[in-house]
């Protein structure tokens, strides 16, 4: 109905010069022109026809809905992608106090690893005669509406939860121009995972606060993860989903940031398993249910946390190292416990195994096994952990069935 109605004037255009022609016709042919008439007034007539129909299918194309046309990938509207015109609202509110000041300059930066949304650039944060570490992530160039949609809800999420010493921190973002990026302290050594390999090559300390990693070490940094992991779900129902020490970053003084939260994100944005990201997990640090491609809980992270309770002890070995990865799910399903390794005293080793109970509800909360580890931190040994010889990456990446 809208469209007949929207045509309706140019109809009526032609069917008036029809007749017109129609007038000059009969009255060019009474004038003895006739045959001039016979070629010349159909070929106008039908020129004039096509021109109205043209116009006519001209209307209706540009009558179209929004979502029928298409657009340049790097605009939307004939404009930049930017917040205001991505995201409006409460969204531009709310990261409008973290965007970056004019005075904050970014230098050193350089390229490290592809992200999900962009390069990951690492760098130097100088604002007030000062310099800190950071971590830049950036949206790629000529990224779509959609992708500049996702990135900014990413760095909404970031905003949201980097309000605890355990979460890896937020510091800026740049969403009202081009390029837009996040900007997230760094830690130094950083990577807890490469710091015990590094504990391997005889290397006792984080930098500017040397002292030995032991047993007692290994209490104070799951604590922390412990901490970081409860308040993402107690307070905003994340499920980090990852658990383990490759996304984790270890500071000074043995100070622990949860990482490694994409998985997080896309989950709980999507309300379910993102499958890419979920494949991406070694089978060796899931829980049988997640094997099993039930939802992901807070008691599946705990299976995790045990798996990662063992990273630390054994100074970043692969679990189930007396397994291969395709045999790790017939034998979690066999209710295989993971072996006692060696320098892991009694208790901790009760809390690995109280991790990974078979049924999630026999697992423990978070605050539960905070309690744990503060209670048996004083009988820890405070010893240097030692390990035999260092890491063979691609051995280590092969025996923990990590996705290349």
């Amino acid at each position: 109905m809208h469209r007949s109605n929207a045509t309706a004037p140019l109809t009526q255009k032609v069917v008036r010069k029809s007749l017109l022609f129609q007038c000059l016709y009969f009255a060019s042919d009474e004038e003895g022109s006739g045959p001039f008439a016979v070629i010349i007034i159909p070929s106008l007539l039908a020129l004039s026809t096509l021109i109205v129909v043209s116009q006519i299918i001209w209307s209706y194309l540009t009558k179209r809905s929004p979502s029928q046309t298409t657009c340049d990938p790097t605009n939307i509207n004939g404009e930049p992608v930017t917040l205001n015109t991505v995201c409006r609202g409460p969204a531009q509110d709310t990261l409008g106090p973290w965007e970056i000041p004019t005075q904050c300059v970014l230098e050193g930066v350089e390229v490290f690893q592809m992200g999900r949304y962009g390069p990951t650039c690492k760098g130097l944060l100088k604002e007030d005669n000062t310099s800190i570490a950071v971590v830049i992530k950036t949206l790629k160039d000529r990224s779509n509406q959609h992708e500049a949609k996702e990135f900014v809800d990413m760095v909404l999420f970031h905003a949201a939860i980097s309000k605890h010493d355990n979460i890896v921190k937020m510091l800026y973002c740049q969403t009202q121009r081009m390029p837009m990026y996040l900007i997230l302290e760094a830690s130094i050594p950083g990577n807890l995972l490469h710091f015990l390999w590094s504990l391997r090559e005889g290397k006792s300390g984080t930098g500017d606060n040397l002292q030995a990693f032991s047993e007692r070490s290994v209490y104070i940094v799951a604590k922390q993860v412990a901490a970081g992991l409860d308040y993402l779900h107690s307070y905003h129902r994340v499920i980090h989903g990852d658990v383990a020490a490759r996304n984790m970053l270890i500071g000074s003084g043995l100070s622990i940031k949860v990482s490694g939260l994409n998985l997080a994100f896309k989950s709980r944005q999507a309300k379910m398993i993102d499958e890419e990201l979920q494949a991406k997990v070694p089978l060796k640090w899931q829980a049988p249910e997640r094997m099993k491609s039930l939802p992901m809980t807070d008691r599946s992270d705990v299976w995790s946390f045990g798996i990662l309770l063992y990273e630390l002890i054994t100074l970043g070995s692969p679990p189930y190292p007396d397994l291969e990865p395709s045999e790790v799910l017939p034998h979690t399903f066999a209710h295989y416990r993971i072996k006692r390794p060696e320098n892991c005293g009694a208790q901790l080793y009760d809390l690995i195994k109280y991790c990974c109970m078979w049924n999630f509800k026999d697992r423990p909360v978070y605050s539960a096994i905070m309690r744990l580890l503060d209670c048996y931190v004083h009988l820890t040994d405070t010893r240097a952990l030692c390990s035999g010889q260092p890491i063979d990456i691609c051995e280590y990446r092969r025996k923990a069935g990590l996705v290349t």
